[in-house]
């Protein structure tokens, strides 16, 4: 006997005060939150214009004054613009109604944008270090003013443009992303400054290579994280925030519940996350309102927003109880 509970969608969401700000943080439900996709469309468009022009001028003055960290940054900056690209596209999928085929919508898109983002930023990486390691077998003059200059625009820029993100990057990894990106190239701004300033004093043309790859690194760190979640989220893993075990010990102290098995926790989106589980319950069906109770139970406690409960009442074992 199969009884499904279904979730309710009027999510309240004050999931263990996650929003700190009091918003109802995006759920990618559509259901007229605040911060939804259009908040951050905003945020995405003034990134993305922004950060395009400083691409142009940065890569242009590198190129001019002969600084391989200019040019490096600017590489950066373009995977960012790029992954921005991603990230907002990933954002307005993520809100499509779903469809006969995709029962979802297109909620798992953030998830592919993630990697997608990650893998394009590891090859632009490879394209800097290589040019970085050409340019410390052969060093080159550098105009180490134009150079200082360049940075201080892309300091305020990147600085600016990772605080448009900063609300929404604890309730989603493509935001996450997003910010992650910004903040890092406003750091990695404020390391070419100094490396410029260097220059100036000493006149060490080396420093112009290290600084390119101090640079590389800083980005292969901040990547391997988000490539490694994108993926645990492209194979259905349980999502960091939630805790299998303790989920399955609290389904099994519930009145009536005998076992818990075929339980499955997974990420839909880089925000939301659904679960399915066998409950087995001998004494019979337990009625709908305890079905409304766990599902309450699920989005409050653990942050399941979309849980389905399967009802087993008769004594006979399930096969395979995994």
């Amino acid at each position: 006997m199969h009884a499904h509970s279904h979730s309710h969608h009027d999510h309240d969401h004050d999931h263990d005060g996650r929003a700190p700000d009091g918003h109802a943080h995006e759920d990618g439900h559509g259901h007229g939150h605040h911060h939804g996709p259009t908040d951050y469309g905003r945020a995405f468009a003034i990134g993305i214009l922004l950060n395009s022009a400083f691409v142009l001028i940065e890569g242009i003055y590198g190129l001019i004054s002969g600084s391989m960290a200019l040019v490096a940054d600017a590489g950066h900056n373009l995977s960012d613009v790029l992954g921005l690209l991603i990230a907002w596209g990933a954002t307005i999928l993520a809100a499509r109604k779903p469809s006969e085929r995709f029962t979802y919508g297109f909620k798992s898109s953030s998830i592919l944008a993630a990697l997608a983002n990650a893998a394009l930023l590891l090859v632009a990486v490879g394209a800097i270090a290589l040019e970085t390691v050409q340019r410390f077998i052969e060093p080159a003059p550098v105009n180490s003013k134009t150079m200082m200059i360049v940075a201080a625009i892309g300091i305020v820029i990147n600085a600016g443009t990772a605080l448009l993100f900063m609300g929404g990057r604890k309730h989603d990894i493509n935001i996450r992303g997003a910010y992650l990106h910004m903040a890092a190239d406003a750091l990695v701004s404020l390391g070419v400054l100094a490396a410029g300033l260097l220059i100036m004093l000493t006149g060490a043309l080396w420093i112009d290579p290290a600084t390119s790859l101090v640079i590389v690194i800083v980005i292969t760190i901040g990547t391997w994280g988000l490539l490694k979640d994108a993926v645990k989220m492209s194979l259905h893993g349980v999502p960091a925030n939630v805790d299998q075990a303790k989920v399955a010990a609290w389904l099994r102290e519930q009145p009536g519940v005998a076992d818990v098995h075929h339980l499955h926790i997974w990420s839909i989106s880089t925000t939301e996350t659904a679960l399915t589980t066998h409950l087995r319950m001998p004494g019979g069906h337990p009625g709908d309102a305890f079905l409304a109770r766990l599902d309450d139970a699920m989005r409050r406690r653990f942050r399941i927003d979309h849980a389905t409960f399967q009802i087993e009442v008769d004594d006979g074992t399930c096969e395979p109880c995994a």
